[in-house]
């Protein structure tokens, strides 16, 4: 079976099993965020593919809000990769932009308000040990994957913020692959940071944006 596949071990480190399923969540991790910071449409089926694995994974870490967080993220993905295929509602290509005073100001009160309402969950109906850093880096990752879906420069600022918390969290966790991809992230975080940033400024030069997905096209 497969999933009796992937939760086995793939090789040990200093007595520390690694699942399939953590080796795969690795891969499939990096080359997602490489794949984000080069705006290529291909992010999104391979990001599918990694949440699906890292659902398995926190899920058996006892990390049920992550665990939970992968399946909105599926759908997320599948927005966005409508969303950067089709530019959205206009129907043109989707550019990298910045968040507006009012859009901080409703990720705000819906990062709060995430936040809180799953550290109550989880510290009363889940056997969760790190219920706050959970619900904490829950939030942030959904709020960074909607700025992602829609080409925000910030997004990348809210993911830089979760792995900070992540790197720690999952390796107190015994997940150590995990963090050291997490590790891998928050460098590539700002690999990607500084290229969004740069393709904003040659559009706001009116030069052509890097390359990027065609409208309608894979």
């Amino acid at each position: 079976m497969i999933i009796d596949w992937l939760t086995a071990t793939a090789f040990r480190v200093g007595g520390v099993g690694t699942t399939w399923a953590e080796l795969l969540g690795f891969a499939t991790g990096v080359l997602n965020v490489w794949l984000v910071a080069r705006q290529r449409v291909a992010n999104w089926p391979i990001g599918i593919a990694n949440v699906l694995l890292l659902m398995l994974l926190f899920w058996t870490a006892g990390l049920y809000a992550d665990a939970g967080l992968q399946v909105v993220y599926v759908a997320l993905g599948c927005y966005g990769w409508w969303h950067w295929l089709f530019g959205g509602e206009r129907r043109t290509r989707l550019t990298v932009s910045r968040t507006g005073g009012r859009e901080w100001a409703a990720l705000a009160a819906a990062g709060v308000l995430l936040t809180g309402a799953l550290w109550v969950l989880l510290d009363r109906a889940t056997d969760s040990t790190v219920p706050l850093p959970d619900a904490l880096t829950t939030a942030l990752s959904l709020l960074a994957t909607y700025g992602q879906t829609r080409k925000r420069v910030e997004s990348w600022w809210l993911w830089i913020a979760a792995d900070l918390i992540y790197i720690p969290l999952y390796a107190y966790k015994g997940l150590h692959l995990t963090a050291v991809l997490y590790l891998v992230f928050l460098a590539l975080c700002v690999v990607g940071l500084r290229a969004w940033r740069a393709d904003e400024r040659r559009i706001d030069r009116g030069a052509p944006a890097a390359p990027g997905p065609a409208p309608v096209s894979a």
